[in-house]
């Protein structure tokens, strides 16, 4: 633990595909323009990365009142049905897609958010992207004192705190309920006449703010969001910020006072999208970096240097370029593969790999190939994807890994497995190489992804410039309902 500590006042996971931290949720909201519910659901769609389990949007019109609709599975498949959109109109709508992270993993769809309330001076509604820590204490009390829930999300504490509430404003209310919350979150809400975001004081999930037209406003949790329906970019909401935009003004307030940002680093590495920006800063320009420096850190000699699809792609470039060893694509992805379309008995899961990935043999024969991947996690698809490279008769296989090694579980928003799944958390690197089997095996050091981040000084271990509790088990928040159920938090040195 470090000093800065701070303190606040689906699907299921795939069975071809569970060897990757699950993205956590995304929010998009919209406000002053006509048919605003079209705006959001392309929005989700451009955020569907985020969350692929279910979606949901409520609007609000000044005839009809407040709708919504709430799906399984993808917004195209959904959202796109004009006999559905119909029974959406109004100026003012907000969506989330989901991956579950808190509460019941074979959801129910009255998991799926956004949430809505009734209160006495009107409706309203929530979208909350990243996980409260303390929830389980928060419900404890909340259902002693009389809350009756109807999902199994943290994110349902937030209506009831808004609920017990003594404001007499929307806006207040939410402010007032979240500093009851601690962790991680990033909410999209709407009233009859207002959109609303917030980030927390830390600010460790993303939220941004765009213009559409002349009065119109966007809330999304990437930039990406705001590009698929021609907004413009203004600014992230700030760590600690609450906007309020109604009739086409924004208002700012800091209802958590001062705060210091710790954004979650893994969002640079794999969770946002490569043509998103972050801090001003290209996704993908970062993560070609970090291939730079990995390539820096970790240098071998090889013939070719294959990403592993898709979110290792512009790593390995970097990776490629610095050393001067060619790039290729000797692995290539099924677009299609979605769901299981089969049984998915033992054998069939065995199978996997092969379903969703292909390698190019005639490229990779006789060749000593180095694989960049994003992260290691169980390291399971690690070591088939190694196995299918060496049937195709390559002469090495080495890894480069694009993040350190992922040793402690994410509570802020992202479904990690427990500590004792994790690869890196009970094996040496070296036990790790040949535990997957492959001639070498190397992670980017934390100061080399903090270089590839923008920060040239690399890691300030006094007070972290980022959220990075996944790498180096320093939580900037203490997991307090972990805590109680057992969970041992690293030792301070």
């Amino acid at each position: 633990m470090t000093s800065c500590l701070h303190s606040q006042p689906k699907f299921l996971s795939h069975p071809f595909d569970d060897d990757k931290l699950k993205e956590e949720c995304g929010v998009f909201g919209v406000i002053g323009v006509a048919d605003a519910a079209n705006f959001v659901a392309l929005g989700m769609h451009a955020l569907q990365h985020r969350g692929q389990e279910a979606g949901g949007i409520i609007v609000h019109d000044a005839e009809k009142g407040f709708n919504s609709a709430h799906r399984f599975g993808y917004v195209r498949d959904n959202f796109t049905k004009a006999s559905l959109m119909e029974t959406l109109p109004g100026s003012l709508a907000i969506g989330h897609v989901r991956y579950s992270t808190a509460g019941s993993k074979a959801a129910a769809i009255r998991d799926v958010q956004p949430f809505f309330g009734e209160f006495s001076m009107g409706g309203a509604a929530i979208a909350h992207n990243g996980n409260l820590t303390n929830a389980d204490a928060l419900r404890r009390e909340l259902i002693e004192r009389g809350a009756i829930f109807q999902s199994s999300s943290d994110s349902e504490c937030i209506i009831h705190l808004m609920a017990s509430s003594i404001q007499k404003a929307h806006a207040k209310r939410i402010a007032d309920a979240l500093r009851r919350v601690e962790g991680a979150f990033s909410v999209v809400a709407m009233t009859r006449t207002k959109l609303i975001g917030v980030r927390d004081p830390l600010g460790v999930r993303p939220l941004v703010l765009g213009r559409i037209g002349e009065t119109g406003y966007v809330l999304s949790s990437e930039t990406c969001g705001l590009d698929i329906i021609g907004a413009q970019f203004v600014r992230e909401i700030e760590p600690g910020e609450m906007v309020v935009i109604q009739d086409g003004v924004v208002e700012t307030s800091r209802p958590f006072g001062p705060s210091k940002g710790r954004f979650c680093i893994f969002e640079h590495v794999y969770f946002s999208r490569p043509d998103s920006l972050i801090g001003g800063r290209s996704v993908y320009e970062t993560r070609h970096q970090i291939g730079v420096e990995l390539a820096r850190e970790a240098p071998i000699e090889a013939d070719l240097v294959c990403p592993v699809p898709d979110s290792g792609t512009p790593a390995a470039i970097g990776f490629s370029q610095e050393l001067g060893i060619p790039f290729a694509l000797g692995i290539t992805r099924n677009q299609y593969m979605g769901r299981t379309f089969i049984e998915p008995t033992e054998h069939i899961r065995n199978m996997g790999v092969r379903l969703k990935l292909n390698v190019n043999r005639a490229l990779i024969k006789g060749k000593r190939v180095i694989l960049v991947d994003d992260s290691v996690v169980r390291g399971t698809t690690s070591r088939k994807i190694k196995d299918m490279i060496l049937d195709a008769g390559a002469a090495e296989v080495h890894f480069r890994i694009a993040s350190p090694p992922t040793s402690w579980p994410c509570f802020y928003g992202v479904d990690t497995p427990n500590r004792d799944k994790l690869l890196a958390a009970n094996m040496t690197e070296e036990e790790m190489r040949a535990w997957i089997g492959v001639d070498s095996l190397k992670f980017i050091s934390l100061d080399g992804l903090y270089r590839a981040a923008g920060e040239s000084g690399g890691r300030n271990n006094a007070c972290p410039q980022y959220c990075d509790a996944c790498f180096s088990g320093e939580y900037p928040i203490a997991p307090q309902d972990q805590i109680d159920k057992g969970f041992e938090m690293k030792a301070a040195e």
